[in-house]
């Protein structure tokens, strides 16, 4: 009978084998699981008040019959299984003798348990260099750098939707696995503690997927994922120091220099850890502290973040705005959520965000406790000072008119030269200079401001379409009004691959 510890498969479902052996008042040999779907279970592992196994879960375990389960199949029966048109069906001293020059595998859910006899993979599929093993029924990591020594040019490994043992002693298998530089674990239900034991194993990676785990907090690594260029931490419990009585779950995350204590964070400074990553993505993780992107800030190399679908507010609650903010606080990015940040776009976010903080600056200079706490909450705003100075306060009061803040108006974007673009609703202000208008349409067209020609119409004057012409003047001067259609087109052919 197979060991505890061991992958199987049931219904479509993966589970660990926890327990072998009877369940009174029953007959016969069971196998107590704990499933990797919890829904898919009953109970902790109990029955009839006596505990088998325990599980993470309270309903993550079942009991089921040997017969009803899978165990799986060795790596080539699987590749004889999906590749059998593609295989030189060569029967040689019991090997299927695949193409050797192979150099993607795709056995995802294939149900793989592990390598076969040592030597099949090398001498079939040598050349691999990138393997797909999601939802395999491998239990452990040796089993892993098994596939990998015999597969020196691996490059890319996907591993997502597997339960992996932790190695003993994990430094003993990086020569195994030097060629690695991208690694998916998605949905493997690892902690980060977990993730920083075995990353002495990948000591040339630059790329890890950590999507849909475990994960609640991260720690410095310490001499390792140093060559990381792209972490994405998507769709993770991360919590913040104090958790909220509601039990929400937040994001934080802080740098810490070699001292181990909390430093304030001042405009500049930087984080030793991860020195090589560039591209962050943290989408889905229910942020709402903007604390989380001042620290953000401190990574030396991030060039790259997506942060969609997190719970970061302006003070008045537009979704741009927050965008806008985010641009400003991180001051080397270039590509937010998938979309270039353009010279005019940064410029206009960080005036933006000088006048919308400029106000509690002013309040803040003169007092040094408030003026600490103030560098605290916007440690860039030094720095935007410098680059294009200090907010005036005439300027700032003028933009505090109630008048001002009250005029936005609710017009619709639509594009008659691309019948299949679904038309954009937003509010802008009544004063918004044309420019800026074409400004906020580059992210989603991806079309410079130059390129773009704009008109409108309005409900009152059905079958009129009215010119907008002049990039220095505002919406109000067109007369412009709330429920009004602007017609968008652009001069030349967009660039798709851009």
């Amino acid at each position: 009978m197979e060991a505890v510890g061991r992958r199987l498969s049931c219904d479509g479902e993966l589970a660990t084998v926890r327990y072998i052996g009877p369940v009174p008042p029953t007959t016969g040999l069971w196998l107590g699981v704990e499933w990797d779907n919890p829904d898919r279970g009953k109970h902790n592992g109990s029955h009839e008040g006596v505990q088998y196994f325990t599980c993470r879960h309270p309903t993550g375990g079942s009991f089921v019959r040997p017969t009803k389960v899978s165990f799986g199949v060795d790596y080539l029966t699987a590749l004889q299984q999906v590749y059998h048109n593609d295989m030189e069906m060569v029967k040689s001293e019991e090997i299927f003798i695949g193409k050797r020059n192979l150099s993607s595998v795709l056995l995802d859910f294939c149900e793989v348990n592990g390598p076969g006899v040592d030597g099949d993979i090398k001498t079939t599929t040598p050349n691999v260099k990138w393997l797909d093993l999601s939802g395999s029924l491998l239990s452990n990591w040796v089993d892993v750098t098994d596939f990998a020594k015999q597969m020196d040019q691996l490059e890319g490994l996907q591993l997502s939707h597997n339960r992996l043992s932790l190695p003993l002693n994990p430094s003993a298998y990086s020569q195994h696995f030097c060629s690695l530089k991208h690694l998916i674990l998605n949905k493997c239900a690892l902690t980060w503690s977990q993730v920083l034991e075995c990353a002495p194993m990948w000591p040339n990676l630059e790329e890890l997927f950590l999507e849909g785990n475990h994960i609640t907090e991260l720690q410095r690594p310490v001499q390792v994922l140093q060559s990381l260029r792209i972490l994405s931490l998507a769709s993770n419990p991360l919590v913040q120091d104090s958790v909220n009585s509601n039990s929400t779950m937040l994001l934080s995350i802080r740098f810490f220099n070699d001292s181990y204590q909390f430093c304030f964070i001042c405009s500049g400074s930087k984080t030793v850890m991860f020195p090589a990553l560039k591209k962050l993505v943290i989408d889905d993780n229910n942020i709402t502290e903007w604390f989380v992107i001042d620290e953000l800030a401190k990574l030396p190399s991030l060039i790259q973040l997506s942060c969609r679908r997190n719970q970061l507010m302006s003070s008045d609650k537009n979704p741009e705005t927050a965008e806008q903010m985010l641009i400003a606080k991180l001051g080397q990015l270039e590509v937010l959520n998938s979309s270039k940040i353009n010279p005019s776009d940064r410029r206009g976010a960080e005036l933006d965000y000088l006048k919308m903080f400029g106000e509690k600056w002013l309040k803040s200079r003169g007092a040094s406790q408030l003026n600490t706490q103030f560098f605290h909450q916007h440690p860039r705003y030094q720095a935007l000072i410098e680059k294009y100075g200090a907010p005036e306060e005439g300027e700032l009061k003028k933009r505090e008119s109630p008048m001002l803040k009250n005029k936005l108006i609710r017009i619709t974007f639509v594009f008659p030269d691309d019948p299949d673009r679904k038309p954009i609703e937003k509010k802008l202000p009544e004063l918004m200079l044309v420019q800026k208008v074409k400004g906020l349409l580059y992210r989603p067209i991806k079309v410079p401001a130059p390129d773009i020609s704009l008109t409108y119409t309005s409900p009152k004057t059905v079958g009129a379409e009215f010119e907008i012409h002049n990039d220095l003047q505002t919406l109000q001067f067109y007369s412009i009004k709330d429920g009004d259609q602007v017609l968008v087109r652009w001069s030349r052919v967009r660039n798709e691959a851009e």
